[in-house]
């Protein structure tokens, strides 16, 4: 046992997805760059056969190359494709989908919804950042465009579920979506605060993820799974780098406190089991809420069926103005 293996034992633990042979299958990850949850999960999914899709904000070729280069290395035969996403940007996500039509749109086994972002993580806006079509960051970010990206897929993956016995959803959501309740879905009047912003968007993500399951797991083999990635102590990634922009002396803190950090921290490859975990395992039951590989007790206002079906049918109404 090595010496962070011995030090984090107290802290956590991280199960590991049992192997699975994923051959002839196609899967993309979202929120793909070096260092990241999806980063590892992409590669470990390529290992494993599929072929694997990944998305970054603007540097997919050069998260290709490396993944390749990572694997390569090791003498896997690996299938890999990438492209750019915006999930804040509509026309971005538009294009990505059209894109991965007309070059892998003959089946979509899995979507692996992992990108996402929580900035201000010191609290200190007074009022929301928007976008540039006018909504709150975190909401158009992670919920919004998670919601678009998976609604334009959606035919697809109905069609694929059909045909091949079962596809699968995944959203990445968080444990701080107990941070969000319901009431604050609908009320445009709250104060506000960006991890109650974050916490929202992660609630509205397991309205849909359950939402996905009624109306479509039975039809078409549609199978959905939320999870907190990594497990109680957290997972040491670069997703915080952009959280803390603008402070520069926490910045040089944190970076000196990395190796540390690293110890008691689950690391990528620990923390993307669980969502490894829901792309994969037989077992797995669809409109679950999942912790280290295993299901978890969520929020209770994340279990009202009300709510998820009331932000549906908020949601179309956006997706009608947002899609072609």
């Amino acid at each position: 046992m090595t010496l962070r293996q011995i030090l984090r034992k107290p802290f956590t633990s991280s199960p590991f997805a049992k192997t699975v042979d994923l051959s002839g299958k196609k899967m993309i990850v979202t929120g793909s760059s070096s260092g990241s949850l999806g980063y590892e999960t992409a590669k470990q999914l390529a290992c494993w056969g599929a072929t694997v899709i990944v998305t970054t904000r603007n540097n997919s070729d050069d998260v290709v190359t490396a993944l390749k280069n990572d694997l390569e290395k090791h003498n896997i035969q690996i299938k890999l494709d990438g492209h750019n996403l915006d999930l804040s940007d509509s026309a971005s996500v538009n294009q990505f989908t059209q894109w991965y039509e007309r070059l892998h749109g003959d089946r979509l086994d899995c979507l692996i919804n992992n990108a996402g972002i929580h900035l201000d993580l010191m609290s200190k806006w007074k009022e929301p950042k928007l976008t540039a079509d006018g909504y709150e960051i975190h909401w158009r970010t992670n919920y919004l465009g998670t919601v678009q990206l998976t609604n334009n897929f959606l035919p697809l993956l109905r069609k694929t579920g059909r045909k091949f016995g079962e596809t699968r959803v995944v959203n990445v959501v968080s444990q701080l979506h107990s941070r969000g309740s319901n009431k604050l879905l609908f009320d445009d009047n709250r104060a506000y605060e960006s991890w109650q912003a974050y916490g929202l968007s992660k609630l509205g993500l397991i309205h849909f993820t359950n939402e996905l399951d009624r109306r479509f797991s039975q039809s078409d083999n549609l199978k959905s799974y939320s999870l907190h990635p990594g497990g109680k102590s957290g997972t040491y990634t670069n997703v915080a780098n952009k959280g803390f922009e603008g402070h520069a002396i926490i910045g040089l803190i944190r970076k000196l406190a990395a190796p540390i950090e690293k110890l008691f921290m689950a690391s990528a490859e620990e923390g993307a089991q669980t969502q490894i975990y829901c792309a994969t395992a037989a077992e797995a039951i669809s409109a679950r809420y999942y912790v280290n590989c295993q299901i978890a007790k969520a929020s209770e206002d994340s279990k009202d069926a009300q709510s998820a079906r009331r932000l549906w049918q908020a949601t179309e109404e956006w997706l009608e103005q947002n899609t072609p």
